[in-house]
């Protein structure tokens, strides 16, 4: 394994360690200045988000943390890294807790971080935007979320 994919691998393993313990300050310090987060879909928060203050100001504040209730949120119950190479790490990630409407967010994350100069430079985040609408935007589907009947598992 080359040194620069076991530092991806170990920047990757802070990162949610960081969501783990609810340690917001730490999970923006292993981020560049100019971030950038591509998000799938077409929620509120879905879209290209540029710089720390609009990936961590209206997407993570106030999109998504700010739409549970704080006692119940805990992201990365579970993660796993499923590949790495010298500049990307893609893992997946469950998490959430209570929305502020009562709605359970326990959303599964696939994410792509581009690492570069030893800090995330870039994420790509893929996720269920039908449970987004429903829990964090009181806007249910037609369909709306449901448990599948052979869950995907990681």
């Amino acid at each position: 394994m080359s040194e620069q994919r076991a530092a991806n691998i170990a920047l990757a393993t802070r990162y949610y360690e960081a969501l783990a313990a609810g340690d917001f300050d730490t999970l923006a310090a292993l981020h560049s200045d100019d971030v950038v987060f591509n998000l799938v879909g077409t929620t509120p928060v879905s879209g290209r988000w540029v710089g720390k203050a609009e990936c961590f100001g209206p997407v993570v504040a106030e999109g998504v943390i700010g739409k549970l209730v704080a006692e119940t949120i805990r992201f990365s119950r579970q993660w796993r890294i499923m590949c790495a190479d010298d500049e990307r790490v893609v893992g997946l990630m469950r998490g959430g807790g209570t929305a502020t409407n009562g709605h359970e967010y326990l959303q599964t994350y696939c994410q792509i971080l581009t690492i570069r100069d030893g800090l995330i430079a870039e994420l790509h985040e893929f996720f269920d935007t039908a449970l987004v609408e429903l829990a964090l935007n009181d806007n249910p589907t037609a369909k709306g979320p449901s448990v599948p009947e052979r869950p995907f598992a990681f």
